[in-house]
This record gives C-alpha cells, structure tokens and sequence, in this order.
C-alpha cells in the first residue's frame, strides 16, 4: 500500500521558518512534489524534486525562500520555508509522480503564517 504522510506544519509569525516532512511508503516515485491550498483557491503547485538526481524546481512565489531536497535512504522529502508570509498559509500536500502526473497524495499538513 503505497502512503505519503505530511508531518511538520503549524503556526509562526511572518519572516519566520517551518520543515515540512514527507514519508513515502510503498514504492519510490521517480518525482515527488510539494503543493499547497489555500482557503477559497485552487491548489497549486509549490516545488518537485527528482529522486535520482535531485534536480529541482520552484514556483515562482516560493523562489529563492524555500528548499526541497530528499533523503533516498529514508523514503523521506523536505520542504524547508524561510522568510514566510501570510500569503503562504494553506494547507500544504506532498505527491507522488508516476510518468506524467501526480497519483499519490498525503492528507496534508496545514501551514498558517500570522501578520
């Protein structure tokens, strides 16, 4: 049974930090990447991850203030958020990529920055 569980949410004032983490169990995924909702709107997308390269990529808004990386060895992805804002409250999901889509979700992790 293949499950993804977000850990690592919580409340902190704007310009602050969170770690978001990701355990994956039952397959690895060649791509695994971090999303968000926000009350009202569309989830979106925040970064990915390659698993045997790593190589990365970012949204826009998150850019140059939040890291993902990944721990093979442990089945595990990271989302480290610096500098926050109150606009990146949301509920934040981890996925799992099999060829061209996400099809494997956590129940998410709820981020709320306060002004």
């Amino acid at each position: 049974q293949v499950q993804l569980v977000e850990s690592g949410g919580g409340l902190v004032q704007a310009g602050g930090s969170l770690r978001l983490s990701c355990a994956a169990s039952g397959r690895t995924f060649y791509t695994m990447g971090w999303f968000r909702q926000a009350p009202g709107k569309e989830r979106e997308f925040v970064a990915h991850i390659t698993w045997s390269i790593g190589s990365t990529y970012y949204a826009d808004s998150v850019k140059g203030r939040f890291t993902i990386s990944r721990d093979n060895a442990k089945n595990m992805v990271y989302l480290q958020m610096n500098s926050l804002k109150p606009e990146d409250t949301a509920v934040y999901y981890c996925a799992g990529k099999v060829g061209s889509k996400y099809t494997n979700w956590g129940q998410g992790t709820q981020v709320t920055v306060s002004s």
